[in-house]
């Protein structure tokens, strides 16, 4: 993916196929991945970079400890 659009469109249309197939528990891995998305895409509305899962991970948990920044 080049874009965060283009990501949640993906997902959009994987959690339908998953749904006709009846994969329920990759339609929920999908909507929880879709909602982070959705998120991130909110408090980075400038931004349009397709974020890898740590970047949504650090951005709903910014006091997780593998989201922490150490400056020198």
């Amino acid at each position: 993916m080049n874009t965060i659009d283009e990501h949640i469109q993906k997902d959009q249309s994987e959690i339908e196929a998953a749904r006709q197939a009846g994969d329920l528990a990759k339609v929920r891995h999908l909507e929880e991945e879709l909602e982070g998305l959705k998120e991130y895409k909110e408090h980075h509305p400038e931004d349009n970079h397709d974020p890898s899962s740590l970047e949504v991970y650090c951005d709903l948990n910014p006091d997780a400890p593998e989201c922490r920044v150490y400056e020198d």
